[in-house]
């Protein structure tokens, strides 16, 4: 199956509440390549890279992150791109 790439704009409460490293823990779970940073603006941004299976996944729980978040909205963008792995990245 073919490997596809997207970028995930996350809003909400998402920052200092664990987000970023429960995402790192469940993308790798699912065998997804990539990264995730805070940005500035409050928000989180992600990078993921895998098969279509997995990238629903991710996609729904970005949508619910971890417990203490609140998840407002989530914009997914087709991007392009591989990883061996998946990392945070310091914020930018």
């Amino acid at each position: 199956m073919a490997e596809r790439a997207l970028r995930l704009e996350i809003r909400g409460r998402v920052q200092g509440v664990g987000y970023r490293w429960s995402m790192v823990q469940q993308a790798r779970a699912l065998g997804l390549g990539g990264w995730v940073r805070n940005r500035r603006d409050g928000s989180v941004e992600a990078l993921v890279s895998g098969p279509a299976e997995a990238l629903v996944s991710i996609q729904a729980w970005a949508r619910r992150g971890p417990t203490a978040a609140a998840v407002e909205s989530v914009e997914v963008h087709e991007a392009e791109g591989g990883f061996d792995s998946f990392e945070p990245r310091p914020s930018a």
